[in-house]
This record gives structure tokens, sequence and C-alpha cells, in this order.
């Protein structure tokens, strides 16, 4: 996958768990939507390569939203494998 398709697969990846967000409990919907804005503000600076935290940080929250959220999970599993693709 070439980074410009990587970033077309983070974009609608994006897009698609911020449609899913309107749908979970505030709290849940706090918690991705900072996370989506890390996501956007570091790559927007150019320093996501920087930020190994970012996966990192996904991989402890994805056990809390398993059970609960599971296409929220896939959602953002889709962003994980996009931000890998682009060697974050």
């Amino acid at each position: 996958m070439t980074e410009e398709e990587s970033k077309r697969q983070l974009d609608d990846s994006l897009k698609r768990l911020r449609s899913e967000l309107e749908s979970v409990d505030e709290a849940t919907r706090k918690r991705l939507e900072a996370w989506v804005e890390r996501i956007e503000q570091r790559i927007t600076e150019g320093k996501a390569a920087e930020d190994r935290g970012l996966l990192q940080e996904w991989e402890e929250e994805v056990m809390h939203f398993e059970v609960e959220h599971p296409r929220l999970v896939a959602i953002v599993n889709d962003i994980m494998l996009a931000l890998s693709s682009m060697g974050i």
C-alpha cells in the first residue's frame, strides 16, 4: 500500500469513526474524540512518526471497548493499520 493509499484509508476510517461516535455514550465519545484529534494533530504537524504512543495507547483502550463497542474497535483497527502502513 502506498503512502497516498494509507492516508486515504486513514481519512476514510476517521470519518467512519466520527460517524459511529454519535451512537455511543458521552464518556466513550470523549475518549475517542480526544484520540482522533491527537492523531489528526500529529499528522498535520508532520510528527506522527515520532509518536509511537498512538498505537500503544489504542492497544490499551481496545480491551475496554471490544465488548461494548465492537464496531468502533473494527474501525479503529483500520486506523491503526493505516498508521502502521505510514510507518507510524
